[in-house]
């Protein structure tokens, strides 16, 4: 079998591709309280949405502040993924 260069880039591309992918897989599983967490705040977010909006005010400001939970939580995770 002759070695060409494409030849080596089809075995090496695939392979990088995988193994690029694994540490993302194997930190992110190693949060499950943040993701828990993650989760119980998007389902709190939407039952929010889903609520009336006669609350004077507080459910409006009860969505933003779930919004920035979110955000901080998702910055908290990706932050621990790159260490």
């Amino acid at each position: 079998m002759k070695v060409t260069r494409r030849v080596v880039l089809s075995q090496i591309i695939p392979s990088a591709m995988i193994a690029a992918a694994i540490p993302t897989t194997v930190l992110a599983e190693d949060q499950p309280r943040m993701r828990a967490a993650l989760d119980a705040l998007k389902l709190a977010q939407r039952e929010l949405e889903a609520a009336t909006s006669d609350k004077g005010g507080h459910r409006a400001k009860a969505i933003k502040l779930v919004k920035q939970a979110i955000v901080e939580t998702e910055r908290g995770i990706r932050f621990d993924n790159r260490r």
